[in-house]
């Protein structure tokens, strides 16, 4: 049947169809435009030339990329950091957050109140580098992981999720077919927490793969940098003079045509795995920002 609409209705739907597609245009261009730009002659980015389409379209900018040593490295080094520090987040997220989502655990409020504090203060960049050094975590994988690994905020979201979608007589029951609290955890919670987990891991992972600045502080090692640390080497690199005496001028302006297409491909390269990471989690991701929207 179809469905007939009075005109306010349609003045509605004219305005907010509109607006949506301004909306996603501005959210689109910047995309178009970076992709239009890894595929365009250094020339016309030297020259502004591109707007939407690519101008003078180049594989020059991809085939570079992929003959620079440094981006596989720096890729294989986030991909570890990625996926490393977002088991560890996970599963520290998940120890904290059941317990606490438990009305039977002594002393929930002072640790709530703990993790609370947390989020409000903390001890600053000089007193975490200290800590760091102490444990003896300088230019290692560990410095990237664990300073961030257990996020207050990600506890209580998890927590609020456990407290609405894991009843007390699920527990109850389990007792009674002799389960105890681990086994429970792992063959019941866990199982139930796909949508959660899958929130949690797409923030971790995000936040992971787009970090630099971590690696920037505790890192010495070139071999070990991550992604983005390579690509913000690249773009110094772009913006820095480059018109040194005794440099053929030629030489030297093919040099800056191809750091402008390094750049662009380099940036498009190291947004595919979330690109590619997101749709799968997309519909787990709708549901678990849902938590707490709606009471009773």
């Amino acid at each position: 049947m179809k469905t007939r609409y009075c005109l306010q209705d349609r003045i509605f739907n004219i305005v907010n169809h509109t607006l949506l597609a301004v909306f996603l245009l501005a959210v689109m261009y910047p995309f178009i435009y970076l992709i239009s730009c890894s595929f365009s002659s250094g020339d016309a980015l030297m020259t502004g030339k591109v707007k939407i389409l690519p101008v003078e379209p180049t594989l020059l900018g991809y085939k570079t990329v992929f003959a620079y040593g440094p981006i596989w490295t720096g890729y294989l080094n986030s991909l570890i950091y990625m996926v490393s520090g977002t088991i560890v987040s996970v599963v520290l997220t998940i120890m904290a957050s059941y317990p606490l989502s438990r009305d039977d655990i002594k002393g929930k409020k002072l640790f709530m109140g703990y993790f609370l504090f947390t989020m409000m203060f903390n001890g600053g960049l000089v007193p975490t580098y200290l800590l760091v050094k102490q444990l003896h975590m300088i230019d290692t994988i560990w410095a990237i992981i664990l300073p961030t690994a257990l996020s207050a905020y990600n506890v209580i979201v998890a927590r609020t999720f456990y407290r609405q979608n894991i009843p007390l007589e699920l527990l109850e029951a389990s007792r009674l077919d002799g389960c105890d609290d681990f086994r429970f955890l792992l063959k019941i919670v866990i199982p139930l927490s796909k949508p959660i987990i899958a929130v949690i891991s797409l923030w971790v992972a995000v936040a992971l793969w787009n970090s630099y600045f971590s690696a920037l502080i505790y890192l010495h090692s070139e071999e070990k940098y991550p992604l983005q640390l390579i690509l913000r080497g690249i773009l110094i690199m772009g913006s820095t003079d480059l018109s040194q005496s005794g440099v053929d001028p030629e030489i030297r302006l093919r040099n800056q045509y191809l750091g402008e297409m390094l750049k662009y491909g380099t940036i498009v390269v190291s947004s595919l795995p979330l690109m590619i990471l997101y749709p799968f989690v997309q519909k787990y991701f709708v549901k678990g920002v849902m938590i707490g929207s709606v009471k009773g």
